[in-house]
């Protein structure tokens, strides 16, 4: 089997954002934006992990490979078969599963008693005989561990609380059980779940068969740090065909990577030479990446090692009676994700919940901050509209003054709004009505579109939020409030200290990063605008 680097390279110019763009997701299914419009729904963000996961196996079904999933758990045998004289080696860097022995528990006329006095009352020959066949069905396993209290507790028409007790204070083999180890592994690498999967599928299905796999693996690290993880996830592929050879492996390296930004491709043979590889076709991909030039990373020549393929010897093959040659590669998922997010640390990347080093940036700083009170109706919405109009066109004229800002019913009732100002030789509004809340250099601050903080619209990140349109929503949310009521009311807006003066809300995490980190919320100014609602006869 062969690809085109060059046809694989065009497809890879596409944007994986595009999708969004062209109303269709990547397999030509309506998108999100279809499904659910921006202006009604808010998006999340996905983990980087698993966005990169997205991504790896959305590059294999480009590449005409279908997805498998390979066994999960694994028994020691299968990895004697797989690597012959080296299996301690990678069975040392396995775990083991482990599980409750079932002991064989007796009921003797002492342990009766103890359960009359816990429960309150004597227990009936057949209750007692129940009990006994539902301890001796757990120990044969046709009782599960977690049905066990339900089922004591319907047989002895007692509570489960009181169950509960009785198996805590009168079977102490219980509370003394230790986990025993069985013969089966977690999966360390995905060449295990392969082996088994062709065995399955070489005699039913057409040649070639490509089958690719993208999921978790296990590996008993002695420690985790910035490179290791002891759970990882493993992007895997297999092609099984009559005919094979190494050029097949950088076909597939090539078209699988290039589509992750590579450009040029290095392979080296791999030192490590498993077992399970033919001799001299077990080789190791490096790829060049433009961006990773002056990230700052031991991968600033643009270098790096991405993945590795070869193809499975015949010996190892035959334990499993797979009479065809079997091309193999893998990559890391984590170190993917670390090259296309430019992390240096695979816990910070992997788990940034569990990090003591906490990192915003101005985006998302200014995603934290927003309206806090606002308008709940149609009506409501119009009025903030009306009032924001109104300072935006009218904010300057001298005082005293007056004008309508919006007319119209509300819950029943006829209203009318006025921005007012009826103290003289002053304006409409205040200068800082019209200040913008923006997050520069990681502070937020509330300013004006003036030359003076140029530098902070152009280089940070604005809300959008001024404070003009956070109090118009806060008048507005007070006169829906009032007119429910059927009772006028006035909303003024003085001299801003803080943001709650100026009805923003700052979730409580950016306070406390802003604290920690000893940043600065500036948002300060006289606003001085007043809304009047008045009911219309």
């Amino acid at each position: 089997m062969r690809f085109d680097p060059a046809q694989i390279r065009e497809m890879a110019k596409q944007d994986f954002d595009s999708a969004w763009q062209q109303g269709t997701d990547y397999l030509g299914k309506p998108g999100l934006n279809q499904r659910y419009p921006r202006n009604s729904y808010s998006f999340g963000t996905p983990h980087p992990i698993f966005d990169t996961i997205h991504r790896l196996r959305d590059a294999y079904l480009r590449l005409g490979f279908s997805e498998a999933m390979n066994p999960l758990i694994v028994e020691a045998q299968e990895v004697y078969r797989q690597f012959g004289s080296e299996a301690l080696a990678v069975l040392d860097r396995c775990f083991y599963l482990a599980g409750l022995p079932r002991p064989d528990i007796g009921i003797s006329d002492e342990r009766v008693e103890q359960i009359k006095q816990i429960l309150g009352r004597d227990l009936s020959v057949e209750e007692v005989e129940a009990f006994r066949q539902i301890l001796h069905g757990y120990k044969k396993g046709k009782v599960e561990g977690d049905d066990l209290v339900q089922e004591i507790s319907q047989a002895l028409g007692a509570s489960d609380a009181a169950i509960s007790v009785v198996l805590e204070k009168v079977f102490p083999e219980f509370k003394g059980l230790k986990a025993e180890a069985t013969t089966r592994t977690l999966r360390s690498h995905m060449t295990s779940g392969w082996f088994l999967t062709l065995s399955s599928l070489h005699y039913r299905q057409r040649l070639p068969v490509r089958l690719f796999s993208v999921d978790r693996c296990f590996r008993r690290e002695q420690a985790e740090d910035a490179a290791r993880l002891m759970s990882y996830h493993s992007a895997s592929c297999v092609i099984m065909d009559e005919d094979l050879s190494v050029e097949d492996g950088k076909a597939v390296a090539d078209g699988l990577l290039s589509q992750f930004g590579f450009e040029k491709f290095q392979f080296r043979p791999d030192e490590k030479r498993s077992k399970y590889y033919t001799p001299g076709t077990q080789i190791e991909v490096y790829a060049y990446h433009p961006g990773l030039i002056g990230s700052g990373t031991k991968y600033e020549s643009g270098w790096v090692e991405v993945a590795t393929f070869g193809i499975y010897s015949p010996t190892a093959l035959s334990q499993y009676d797979i009479p065809y040659p079997v091309m193999n590669l893998g990559l890391g998922v984590e170190r993917i994700a670390m090259i296309l997010h430019n992390a240096k640390d695979l816990r910070a990347l992997s788990y940034p919940q569990f990090q003591t080093d906490w990192k915003l940036s101005d985006k998302e700083m200014a995603q934290m901050i927003r309206v806090d009170k606002s308008a709940f109706t149609p009506a409501g919405r119009a009025v903030a509209e009306g009032v924001v109009k109104v300072c935006e066109e009218h904010g300057d004229t001298p005082s005293p003054c007056e004008f309508l800002a919006w007319e119209g019913e509300l819950f029943g009732r006829k209203f009318r709004v006025l921005v007012v100002e009826p103290e003289a030789d002053t304006k409409l509004c205040g200068p800082a009505s019209l200040n913008e809340i923006v997050v520069f250099k990681q502070n937020v601050m509330g300013i004006p579109h003036t030359s003076r903080w140029e530098e902070a619209f152009s280089q940070g990140v604005s809300t959008g939020i001024r404070y003009i349109d956070a109090f118009a929503e806060l008048a507005a949310h007070e006169i829906e409030a009032a007119a429910m009521a059927g009772t006028e009311t006035e909303t003024r807006a003085r001299i801003v200290r803080s943001p709650g003066d100026i009805n923003i809300q700052i979730a409580p995490a950016l306070e406390r990063y802003i604290t920690s980190y000893k940043h600065k919320i500036d948002m300060r100014g006289p606003v001085f605008t007043t809304v009047k609602s008045q009911m219309v006869d």
